[in-house]
């Protein structure tokens, strides 16, 4: 196979713009989410059925479609209703979001019924109200308990991000096409984009372990 490693080369400076990208849209997209995914987790555990009922929708659509569908309809139908045309930008922080909160929702949710419910009743006993026990008390265990799972959910949002090439937003994934149409090529822009998608998940991962072990 002749490997042409001087197609690579060319796109290197592309390819580094568009990993900053992913990673910009990934960081801000999951602390988005994860603000969204706190309220929408406190509404789902809210004591009546017809509060809750809202809530559990979202976290239903949001996980039973495909990314790809809600991307489209994002870019499409939501941010030309807002916005008066199509963003890219806007359409990849929207998106992933959107997407990001109905996981961590369930996150959160987990975590926060993961703790004894005894410790907020004597909280509470104690003089404390229902916030300052949840957060003071409930919050601060929980958190380290979600630590595993928020990281996975930052992962999988990283490689996720490579679908946001649909709407030729400028992150690995759109770059790589780019040179496939442009050499009319394969391997090298695909398993360059591979390897650099290795690269970032392999490393946050290491990253993760070692704030687990902090934590």
């Amino acid at each position: 196979m002749d490997f042409r490693f001087d197609i690579i080369a060319h796109y290197i400076p592309v390819l580094l713009r568009g990993t900053a990208f992913t990673i910009g849209v990934s960081i801000v997209s999951i602390i988005l989410g994860s603000v969204l995914g706190l309220g929408i987790g406190f509404g789902k555990m809210a004591p009546k059925a017809y509060f809750r009922w809202p809530f559990h929708c979202y976290i239903n659509f949001f996980r039973g479609t495909p990314l790809y569908v809600q991307i489209l309809i994002v870019h499409f139908g939501v941010i030309p209703a807002f916005y008066g045309s199509t963003n890219v930008l806007m359409t990849s922080f929207v998106a992933l979001s959107l997407n990001s909160a109905a996981y961590s929702a369930e996150i959160f949710r987990a975590g926060i019924q993961s703790i004894d419910p005894g410790q907020r009743e004597a909280a509470v006993s104690l003089g404390m109200t229902q916030f300052q026990a949840m957060r003071f008390i409930i919050l601060p265990q929980a958190v380290k308990r979600m630590v595993p799972a928020f990281g996975n959910e930052f992962i999988v949002l990283v490689k996720d991000s490579s679908l946001l090439a649909l709407i030729a937003a400028p992150e690995i994934m759109y770059w790589s096409n780019t040179m496939k149409g442009q050499y009319l090529r394969i391997w090298e822009p695909y398993l360059t984009a591979a390897l650099i998608y290795f690269i970032l998940t392999y490393s946050l991962s290491k990253l993760l372990n070692y704030i687990e072990r902090k934590v």
